[in-house]
Formats: C-alpha cells, structure tokens, sequence
C-alpha cells in the first residue's frame, strides 16, 4: 500500500523537491548576504558609535525582503492542502478507482490511513524544511528587529508552518472526501483555510495567554511615538502603540485621568483644530494638545519570552484539529462512502 501511495503520489513529490530546492538556493544566498551585512553594521557601530542610523540602514535593506518571502511560505501550507490534501482521495472518489482498491485485500480505513500518513508526513517535512531554511536565513535580522509576534514573521517561522501544512492537507483531505470533485474540494480548502488563518492570529492568539496589562500616560511625547491617531469612526484611539521586546496585543480608547473614554467632540477639537503652538513631531499641535488632557491607555502586551509556548500552544492546536479531521475522514470512509 505504501508503494502505491507512493507511485501515485510522486509526481507531486518531484514537484514539491524542485521547487524546495529553488528556495533553500535562494535562502542561502540571502542569510550569507545578511550575514555579510550584519558584520558591516556592528563594525560602523563600533567604530563610529552611531548604532541607529547603522541599524535602521541594515533592518531597511531586509525587512520588507524578509517579509515578502514570509508571505509567500505562508502560502505553502494552503498550496499543499490543494494540490496534495484535496485530490489525494477525492481524485479516486470521482473517478470510481476506490472500489478497485477496495476489492482486493486492503480494507478502506487502512487504505485512508496510509494515504494519509505518507503524504501528509511528506507535506509537513517539506513546509518544516522551508521554515528551517527561512529562520536561519532571517536570524540576523530577527534578533535585532525584535518583532517575533508579527503575523507573518510568526507564521513563517519554526514549527508553526508544519503544524499549519498537517492542519491544511488533513482539511484538503476531507473536503475531497465529503465532496468527492477535486476542483470543488481545492477551492472549498483555500477558502476555509483562509478563513482559519485569519481568524487564529487575529481572535484566538492574544488569547492563548493571559497578557500583561498597563496603564500607559499619553503624554505629547507618547503620542508622537504612534503610528496614528483616531479611526474611520471618529473614535478617540491611538494606533501603532509598542513595547520594546514585546508584542502589544489590544490598546483601548484614549481614557481621562478618572478613567472615563475620551469625548469624542474634545478629541475632535484636538484633531481637527489644536491651538497653534509651533510644536514638531509626528502629530506637532495635536499631540501637545492631547497631552495637556491628562490621558492614558490600557496596553496589554505579551513579552517576547513567551514567544516559543505560543509556538508550541498554536501548534498543538493545528495539530489537534487535524487530528480531528483525520478521525472524521476515517469515519466518513467507512461508513458513507459507498
């Protein structure tokens, strides 16, 4: 059964090894030119002691890079559930191949179940091989950028992608043998693993540990340190607020000194028509207008420490849920599927 799986199973295989190999090349070319760099910033920092400006220059020259090849490993997972998870049993439902299988000595849960390890076990080695190369690649800059907990610098490195590539082909697994069409059962996968990758940073992360929480004084000072001021509603928020080596995981509206929210029309006065006082920074008047109001935020944060327990808890979780779907699938196998 193994070496049907597998003469099925190789061409995608190949596919899957060609296109690993195009990236572990280029990876390697860009951690040994991070690598390279990051000994040109530490010597300028050393020897002219302007650590920022060198900093910045070497975080600005890979960052977006280290983003964009994030993003495309983010799109691993959900490629191996389409092209691998969904046409692995949904293939052979559509076109009537199972009952040969069938009719021989292999019962059908075993045949699911050997499917279902020899590929699955390949996609999660292929999605782990890639993390690997990327976190070495992007190390360097990791390390001094401090953002761990971003969605998808997170997402893309260390275990996390294995535990998503298992989650993503059991679902494309399933959903080929509750429909029984491939190319319906490739959409329906991306669709619904979208939806779960949106939904796990965004909902259920900030709440896998209890975070810390402050309050932090909105002084002229701080508010220039955000990234911006105010919504599409008009709310009195301050956006883009940060901890050093720490991922702020909710910030509330902007709170008077009795701890009441902020009017909206005295925000709106500030915002919109501060008094004129030649002040400088992001948000000049504005801010030092805010300021005189006595006001502070709640910040709540999660410290860089935890980084590697949210790993393991997000993990556990995908790996639980495909864990889920692999037992269903297996149900479904063989009790409806004639």
């Amino acid at each position: 059964m193994i070496r049907l799986t597998w003469r099925q199973f190789r061409a995608q295989a190949l596919a899957g090894l060609a296109g690993l190999a195009l990236l572990a090349a280029y990876l390697v070319r860009l951690g040994l030119a991070v690598r390279h760099d990051e000994d040109t910033y530490l010597s300028r920092c050393r020897a002219g002691g302007d650590c920022g400006s060198a900093l910045a220059q070497f975080l600005g020259e890979y960052q977006n890079t280290l983003l964009y090849v994030a993003g495309l490993l983010a799109l691993v997972p959900a490629v191996l559930g389409m092209f691998w998870g969904a046409p692995l049993v949904g293939r052979e439902l559509e076109a009537g191949t199972h009952r040969l299988v069938w009719n021989q000595s292999v019962t059908r849960t075993r045949w699911f179940a050997v499917k279902l390890l020899v590929v699955g076990l390949a996609a999660m080695a292929l999605a782990g091989l890639a993390s690997l190369l990327l976190t070495w690649a992007a190390s360097p800059v990791d390390r001094l950028a401090g953002d761990r907990f971003g969605t998808l610098v997170f997402g893309a490195r260390n275990i996390a992608p294995v535990a998503y590539a298992a989650f993503a082909f059991t679902l494309g697994t399933v959903v080929g043998v509750l429909v029984r069409r491939t190319l319906p059962a490739m959409a329906l996968t991306a669709v619904v693993f979208a939806v779960v990758q949106f939904v796990m940073p965004n909902v259920v992360r900030p709440h896998l540990m209890a975070p810390v929480t402050v309050s932090r004084p909105m002084t002229a000072e701080a508010i220039n340190e955000a990234r911006a001021l105010g919504s599409i509603t008009g709310a009195p928020v301050v956006k883009g607020l940060s901890v050093p080596d720490a991922w702020v995981s909710d910030v509330s509206e902007l709170r008077t000194a009795d701890g009441r929210p902020l009017a909206a029309d005295r925000f709106d006065r500030c915002f919109r028509d501060p008094p004129r006082t030649g002040a400088t920074g992001t948000f000049g008047d504005t801010a030092v207008c805010l300021g005189r109001l006595d006001l502070h935020v709640r910040l709540s944060y999660q410290p860089n420490h935890r980084y590697w327990t949210f790993q393991w808890l997000e993990s556990g979780i995908y790996l639980a849920l495909s864990g889920l779907l692999a037992g269903f699938g297996r149900w479904r196998i063989r009790r409806r599927v004639s």
